[in-house]
């Protein structure tokens, strides 16, 4: 029989107790963060009937949908006709049902629509699971990869925007990111531009060029807008308005004057405000000053978002965004159901990941979760061993046994590739005086300790 040498499936990636750890800091703590705003945590299942998806992401979208085959022969039922044509797009809803998720924001729309009768409104709630998309893989980009949403549905209320860039705040402090951006612009503003300009029809060939200013600059901005059908004129009137510059305040004064002839410009002017006026009531003029930037070249999927829209960078490391989203209407109206509106807002956990990992500034207990390695030098010893161990773990300390009797290099080499810090040796004299051997594996030291000054002393360095 041929040998199979293990592979990945491309696009996926395998984590370590090490990596694990790491990602759980996290999530943990942005599901702290979370629950400290009104947060509930759900779930939905891997995949979904593939109606549920089809025909919400788009065209590209719907390609890199994972299909999963029907159970048995899943050809029995198909015409044949089409088997003769050889065609996998007219085949897939004759042998395909369902289909891994895309993202997690349709299986929730479906979620408020199966479950809206049982739902206290506004519905507040996170979600952290992995989706899957059949993108070509590269740095960064993964078939496979975790979302990080939080959403409130059913409520119209400005209050949400304001408390998510405070999550976005505290979230980002509480992880060691202490020098970060929330970009914040409003649709209804972008709308007003185009219109202003008179180009409304033109508004996302408009927004996608300049969305891309910070990465193409003015000229390949210009360039491109000359190609999606705006003429030199428009360009001339576009510059000052993508250049705005001064405060937050300054930049709405003179966007109030911009778009004076335009009054869904004028709203999310308004909109913008209210934020603003939400977040002085909370007394975060702090946050505002130190990390809240108003930016007219935002954009975010027009055609998802309605409103506010959020988007936050690091500027400690070269790296895209690390969250983003904003506010859309009628979520739940793709499955018939009453048209809701609702805010949210990502976290971009992969990424998180990556910026953490080159400030190094992943806490050092995250490494390890043993905190206690116990010798086995006999058989004869493991009922005492044993017993102490329980004892350990009844007070919460993290402990284990090492299972065999081997010799001491081993088990020393097995704590040290674990970084468990202490070790802790007992043999017959030990068991007989009560006197345990404590070695402290970070410093080398070697000390005697009584079982009462184990547990206290362990229980205290857990917190």
């Amino acid at each position: 029989m041929a040998t199979i040498k293990p592979s990945l499936a491309k696009g996926t990636r395998d984590f370590s107790p090490l990596e694990m750890e790491k990602r759980n800091y996290i999530f943990d703590t942005l599901k702290s963060v979370f629950k400290k705003f009104g947060y509930n945590e759900i779930q939905t299942p891997s995949f979904e009937n593939l109606s549920t998806l089809t025909g919400k992401y788009g065209e590209e979208g719907d390609r890199l949908i994972f299909k999963i085959l029907n159970s048995g022969d899943y050809l029995a039922k198909a015409p044949t006709d089409l088997l003769e044509q050889k065609s996998a797009h007219k085949l897939i809803s004759h042998i395909s049902e369902k289909a891994l998720r895309y993202d997690l924001t349709v299986p929730f729309a479906r979620y408020v629509v199966m479950h809206q009768h049982a739902l206290a409104l506004p519905f507040k709630r996170f979600q952290i699971q992995p989706v899957w998309r059949a993108d070509r893989p590269q740095r960064g980009r993964y078939r496979e990869f975790y979302q990080c949403d939080v959403d409130v549905v059913g409520s119209p209320s400005l209050l949400n925007e304001a408390e998510f860039m405070l999550i976005y705040h505290e979230a980002f402090l509480a992880l060691g990111l202490t020098d970060f951006t929330i970009k914040l612009n409003n649709r209804k503003i972008l709308s007003g531009i185009a219109e202003v300009i008179g180009k409304p029809a033109l508004i996302v060939d408009m927004t996608v060029a300049i969305d891309k200013l910070d990465k193409i600059g003015l000229d390949g901005v210009n360039k491109e807008l000359l190609e999606r059908g705006f003429t030199v004129d428009d360009l001339a009137l576009l510059k000052p308005i993508i250049l705005l510059g001064g405060s937050n305040a300054e930049k709405l004064t003179s966007l109030k004057e911009i778009l004076r002839s335009s009054p869904q410009g004028q709203e999310g002017i308004a909109e913008l405000e209210e934020v603003f006026a939400y977040l002085d009531a909370f007394g975060a003029a702090n946050v505002i000053e130190k990390h809240v930037e108003v930016d007219i070249t935002l954009a975010r999927g027009l055609n998802y978002y309605t409103g506010c829209i959020f988007e936050v960078k690091t500027n400690e490391v070269a790296m895209g965004s690390i969250g983003g989203g904003g506010r859309y209407d009628d979520l739940t109206g793709m499955f018939g159901g009453k048209e809701l509106t609702g805010v949210g807002v990502s976290f971009g956990a992969d990424r998180i990941y990556d910026v953490l990992e080159e400030l190094n500034r992943f806490p050092s207990s995250s490494a390890t979760t043993t905190q206690l390695l116990l010798v086995n030098f006999d058989k004869s010893i493991e009922p005492f061993t044993l017993r102490l161990l329980a004892d350990l773990r009844a007070v919460g300390i993290a402990a284990e046994l090492y299972p065999a009797a081997l010799k001491l290099k081993k088990q020393m080499g097995y704590a040290d590739e674990k970084k468990i810090p202490y070790v802790l040796l007992v043999g017959e004299e030990e068991m007989t005086s009560g006197n345990l051997s404590l070695k402290d594996m970070r410093t080398g030291e070697q000390s005697k300790v009584r079982r009462e000054e184990l547990l206290n002393m362990l229980q205290k360095e857990v917190g």
